[in-house]
């Protein structure tokens, strides 16, 4: 089992894999699932370590609609999963709020 707690992943609900029923990942800044969620991968500068990651996702776990984070510290990336496109700019107050700098989509 994956130690979820130090890994930077947020699992708000148990939503399966991030990856698409064929096994393919999604990549890019949004793509549909096959559960009518919303994949869209942002860019956050600032993240250093576990600590960034998991404040990051904390926050943004906190938006209505967000069913999923994954915050990278080493890449800058953060996968959100959503049942419907998010603001902008709530996502960028919620990583305002965790401290961190969105610098945009990937």
């Amino acid at each position: 089992m994956t130690d979820l707690k130090n890994s930077g992943v947020t699992d708000v609900q148990a939503s399966g894999s991030c990856c698409s029923a064929d096994g393919a990942c999604h990549s890019g800044s949004a793509s549909d699932s096959q559960d009518g969620a919303l994949t869209t991968v942002y860019r956050v500068s600032g993240m250093t370590c576990g600590h960034c990651e998991g404040a990051v996702s904390q926050e943004i776990s906190a938006l209505d609609g967000v069913t999923a984070v994954t915050a990278v510290a080493s890449t800058g990336e953060v996968t959100v999963t959503s049942s419907a496109p998010l603001n902008e700019e709530a996502v960028r107050a919620a990583v305002d709020e965790a401290g961190y700098e969105l610098v945009g989509t990937a």
